[in-house]
């Protein structure tokens, strides 16, 4: 399965996505969006590529907050995989994000907020962010493996 993963659009119109991204989207099997759209028109235009997987980040609008969790655990092919948007500095989010997964059994945990991109494997867990949307987004191939890839714009 093919997983395109995007994260802090930070748009307030679904107009205002990059083409890259959409023609990237419109090909994928899933859209995991790991939070900070700031409007529902964002979400709604991702709903129109494909079937959408999303949590709220601390920039959405309070419409989103009422809509979307707070963080998402998705079984996809026998394989864990848990979203979050993450808070606070970008150091050590990693292991704060990590430990709202401690619970369940995951190989991937993506989340966002930093703007910057992970794609690196600690402790077994592949940790993804596809940092921010006007730079960068993400594919996740999932099959016996799970593979990573950062695509930068």
């Amino acid at each position: 399965m093919k997983i395109g993963v995007v994260s802090d659009t930070h748009a307030t119109s679904f107009a205002q996505f990059p083409n890259r991204i959409l023609t990237a989207l419109a090909e994928v099997d899933l859209i995991i969006h790991a939070g900070d759209f700031v409007t529902k028109d964002v979400l709604d235009g991702l709903k129109r590529l494909g079937e959408v997987k999303a949590v709220q980040g601390n920039m959405d609008s309070d419409e989103l907050k009422r809509i979307l969790p707070e963080k998402e655990l998705l079984l996809i092919e026998g394989k864990g995989i848990g979203i979050i948007h993450g808070w606070g500095s970008p150091y050590g989010i990693d292991d704060r994000v990590g430990k709202m997964f401690e619970d369940v059994n995951v190989n991937v945990i993506v989340y966002g907020h930093s703007h910057y991109t992970q794609n690196e494997i600690k402790k077994g867990i592949l940790f993804f962010n596809p940092g921010q949307a006007r730079n960068s987004f993400g594919i996740l191939t999932v099959g016996e493996q799970i593979r990573g890839e950062i695509i930068n714009l």
